[in-house]
């Protein structure tokens, strides 16, 4: 069976989170979706809420993944305790609510989905990402495995994917809020894409006002950002794997805007 799986880039704001809930039902409809798996660590600028998460789920999501924002809406973490469709970043360090991977039934197979995040210019005070991949994946059981690298530097990203491939049948990342156009299918079999992009305002800096980033660039006072406002794009990746060979078979960026 070919089975395709959509991964959604960085959710920003209230207009990443309206044109999800417009656009996603419609988009799985016309690509043949079976799974799918959406970052949302900044539905609300940075962070998360209980209640966009539930958004995130309504509008389509089989999975929500997080990332460097994830405790920057504090009430998030009793929402990660209780519902097991959302996942952190599984090497933070020390004691923290949630879990970083999850088994989901989707066609009578058990998927598993790690979410992972980057210490190259975004967080040190991390467990290893690399080795919190070999001890997950160590344990339990599953048929396919997918994986969310939320970090900054593309060689950590790419070189994540090199560890993974054959492991797991796709490693995409998310962060940067840009697409990449690197979609490939690494020798053992592996999908990979260096960053899916976002999904929010497309007259922005990252989703954000670009005169709160001139501001910072500039020179001037720090101060809170505000997501741009005006029409928003949703960027993704489609995934197809194949299930009886456990291998990516191919890789397809998939771009909608407004």
């Amino acid at each position: 069976m070919l089975l395709k799986i959509l991964a959604v880039g960085d959710v920003v704001g209230e207009g990443g989170q309206d044109i999800l809930a417009r656009r996603l039902p419609g988009l799985q409809q016309e690509l043949g979706v079976h799974f799918t798996v959406v970052n949302g660590e900044n539905a609300s600028g940075v962070g998360i809420t209980p209640r966009q998460a539930r958004g995130i789920l309504d509008a389509g999501a089989d999975v929500i993944t997080l990332g460097n924002h994830t405790w920057n809406r504090i009430q998030i973490g009793e929402f990660l305790d209780k519902e097991p469709r959302i996942l952190r970043p599984a090497n933070y360090a020390g004691r923290v609510p949630g879990r970083g991977m999850g088994v989901y039934p989707c066609k009578g197979l058990r998927i598993a989905v790690l979410n992972l995040m980057g210490r190259i210019e975004l967080n040190p005070n991390l467990d290893s990402p690399f080795k919190t991949a070999n001890a997950l994946l160590r344990e339990g059981s599953w048929d396919l495995a997918l994986v969310d690298f939320h970090a900054e530097a593309t060689s950590e990203k790419g070189a994540m994917a090199w560890h993974l491939d054959g492991r797991v049948q796709a490693v995409w990342g998310t962060h940067t809020h840009v697409p990449t156009a690197d979609g490939q299918i690494l020798p053992k079999g592996t999908g990979f894409i260096t960053d899916l992009g976002m999904t929010g305002p497309s007259r922005s800096v990252l989703g954000i006002k670009p005169e709160h980033s001139l501001n910072l660039f500039l020179g001037g006072l720090p101060r809170r950002y505000e997501e741009a406002e005006g029409p928003c794009k949703l960027n993704a990746c489609l995934f197809t794997i194949d299930t009886e060979k456990k291998r990516c078979v191919d890789v397809c960026r998939t771009d909608l805007a407004e």
